[in-house]
């Protein structure tokens, strides 16, 4: 979880017709670690401990979360001989492209009309190699 703020279009369930909803995101503390416990349980297939939570917090390095959180998922993959990773990510998305490319991924497809809520509606591809099929690529 970093720092900043940004505004998500809400679709309004019910009164007014839709809107904005403004949405911050907060540093990680003790008062909120709960609810990045339950998004990377409903978000990543992968449990982590306490301990890794707690260590977060005492770092307070958060930029570096991703980059632990994706380093892990690569050992893991290469544990379990998984050949290759690919995610989507937003076309118009410059930041998360780049930060993937920077550990190998490397855009493979561009599927339009992927979202149906958000514009633009177009995604990437982003493959990523992992061991032998990175060698043999």
């Amino acid at each position: 979880m970093g720092a900043g703020e940004g505004e998500a279009a809400g679709s309004g369930g019910g009164g007014g017709g839709g809107g904005v909803a403004r949405t911050s995101l907060d540093g990680l503390r003790d008062k909120n670690v709960m609810q990045l416990k339950k998004l990377n349980t409903a978000l990543f297939p992968v449990r982590y401990n306490d301990k890794y939570y707690q260590d977060a917090i005492a770092s307070k390095d958060f930029s570096k979360l991703g980059t632990k959180l994706l380093n892990h998922v690569f050992d893991l993959c290469a544990k379990q001989n998984i050949p290759e990773i690919y995610l989507h990510v937003q076309t118009n998305n410059d930041d998360a492209i780049a930060f993937y490319k920077k550990f190998g991924f490397e855009i493979t497809e561009t599927i339009y009309q992927y979202y149906k809520n958000i514009t633009p509606p177009d995604c990437h591809v982003l493959t990523k190699f992992i061991g032998q099929a990175a060698t043999k690529k």
